[in-house]
């Protein structure tokens, strides 16, 4: 008989539970190395209330992908925050590693998104740059 543990599938019901991101924003619990032991992989619910805004930030050595299931969004991103996009309902977006970005949302309807991230922890490695954040209006 084997003593290594062996991994289960899981459900994981979004309900409740949240955490404090350090980019300013509280997640759902989802899918995590604390939640189910994961891995390889991390995924997450957020909600950016209208006015919400991030901290300039990067996710150190993971790329992360974001589905938005529904509202509105804006994102900064680039080494001093020069490029802009704005994300709708239905849209996925991708950030390279490294990658200093800040999303806001600046409509007047909360928006909703499914995040998920190459690093397992759901405290996953990020840098704040707060010299990047009086460059976003």
């Amino acid at each position: 008989m084997s003593s290594t543990k062996q991994a289960m599938c899981r459900i994981v019901r979004p309900g409740d539970k949240t955490y404090g991101g350090k980019q300013g924003f509280s997640y759902f619990e989802g899918i995590a190395a604390e939640s189910v032991g994961s891995t390889g992989i991390c995924m997450h619910i957020l909600t950016i209330p209208p006015g919400g805004r991030a901290k300039a930030h990067k996710h150190d050595s993971h790329d992360t992908a974001i589905y938005v299931i529904e509202g509105e969004a804006e994102m900064w991103f680039g080494d001093r925050l020069e490029h802009h996009m704005v994300t709708r309902t239905g849209d996925m977006i991708y950030i390279p590693a490294n990658m200093p970005h800040l999303p806001t949302n600046r409509s007047g309807k909360p928006c909703t998104a499914v995040i998920a991230r190459t690093d397992p922890n759901e405290q996953e490695s990020v840098t704040l740059l707060p010299d990047l954040e009086a460059l976003v209006p």
